[in-house]
């Protein structure tokens, strides 16, 4: 496993009481294939967590972030990997959507969320932002893909 830590954003847009999913179906090799995530990406080397997530956002979605806040920060670790996740819920941008390159793009009634194939870790860090928590932070460690322990410190 490397040292590094790998920064990256988690986007979650909200549109009256649903929110925008990506449906990860159409890069080749990805590890999130089949599963409904939110939008977002790695962060580039001269930018913010915050531009990385207005950058992401425009470049999968089309739409237009007018003010963001981060909710929390997850800690993804595997067998090769760790990745420092940033998490944001977005209400306030504009625009039309775009067609994604990485997947399907579907507004989803919250309630609904659930029952959208994901992953184990995001259905434990998911109910933090969905019922507006405090700042939170977390740790989820993988093995093999499945998840095997959540931590909040």
């Amino acid at each position: 496993m490397t040292n590094n830590v790998v920064n990256t954003t988690m986007i979650y847009l909200k549109k009256d009481s649903s929110y925008l999913l990506l449906f990860r179906n159409k890069k080749k090799n990805d590890i999130n294939e089949g599963k409904w995530i939110g939008v977002g990406g790695r962060q580039e080397i001269n930018e913010t967590i915050d531009e990385c997530a207005i950058r992401e956002t425009k470049e999968e979605t089309g739409l237009d972030v007018h003010s963001l806040s981060c909710c929390g920060e997850v800690l993804f670790v595997d067998e090769n990997n760790r990745i420092m996740m940033y998490v944001y819920e977005i209400t306030d941008f504009s625009g039309e959507l775009i067609e994604c390159d990485e997947g399907d793009l579907k507004w989803i009634p919250i309630q609904d969320i659930y029952d959208y194939p994901m992953w184990e870790g995001d259905k434990a860090f998911l109910p933090k932002v969905i019922n507006h928590e405090p700042y939170f932070k977390m740790k989820l460690t993988y093995c093999k893909n499945e998840l095997i322990s959540v931590e909040n410190y």
